[in-house]
């Protein structure tokens, strides 16, 4: 079986694998990393999510911090139902592989290939939209933890040692909840990159090229970063932003 799955595919399909695994697993360990040191979009945005904590703690009325956890929610649960959708998309086109390849034989660029060969592509892009959901899915139930502990916070009026203890589990939990989210959207750009191998190794290794660089730049060099960073909160390098 092994033997059989090394053959399936030529020197040229495992470099562009190998080299798309890596990418995705490089690019994540650096961002989480910078994540963790409130470096880039999502290390400032936890800055802001412990702020809000604070915030709430400190307030009377906490109603619409209810409704912004709801907000964060129903977005989530709309990645989390389209992803389920994908899946199901991408299993019925696994069933008529037939007609797959026959279109897959007149793409400009694209190299003859087997059912195994498309089958197995196939199920790699179900096996990262799997990965999406199930981050999603955990993204869920962890803003769902975020609203039990945002209900059993202590009054506004408590010692504020107290609060701030609070407001510093309700910001971590939030910031758990939200990275479990990227991942989630990360898993998607990836899955689009895999697209490229249904045409050439080349191209899949390309577009592997291409969507590092927009995550890059999105996390680290967007104009959203610098905006995110103009309140204050967070790192102040923002000296080579691009205006």
């Amino acid at each position: 079986m092994l033997q059989r799955l090394l053959t399936l595919f030529t020197p040229a399909d495992w470099a562009a694998l190998l080299f798309f695994v890596a990418g995705w697993a490089g690019y994540s360990t650096y961002a989480d990393r910078a994540a963790v040191r409130f470096k880039g979009l999502q290390g400032v945005t936890r800055k802001h999510r412990l702020a809000w904590a604070q915030q709430m703690a400190h307030r009377e009325n906490r109603m619409p911090d209810v409704s912004l956890i709801g907000n964060l929610m129903r977005s989530t649960s709309f990645y989390a139902n389209t992803t389920i959708y994908i899946i199901a998309g991408l299993l019925a086109v696994a069933g008529a592989l037939d007609r797959l390849v026959v279109f897959t034989e007149d793409l400009p660029f694209a190299r003859q290939t087997s059912r195994e060969i498309l089958e197995a592509k196939i199920f790699l892009l179900a096996g990262i939209f799997i990965f999406s959901y199930f981050k999603f899915t955990w993204s869920i139930r962890q803003f769902n933890s975020l609203s039990i502990l945002t209900g059993s916070t202590p009054p506004h009026l408590a010692p504020p040692e107290e609060l701030n203890r609070h407001a510093e589990q309700c910001g971590r939990i939030n910031s758990l909840a939200g990275d479990e989210f990227n991942r989630g959207i990360r898993a998607y750009y990836f899955g689009f990159a895999v697209l490229g191998w249904f045409i050439h190794p080349a191209v899949f290794i390309a577009f592997t090229l291409w969507v590092l660089a927009v995550l890059w730049r999105r996390d680290f060099r967007s104009k959203t970063l610098r905006a995110m960073r103009a309140s204050g909160i967070g790192d102040q390098e923002s000296k080579n932003l691009d205006p």
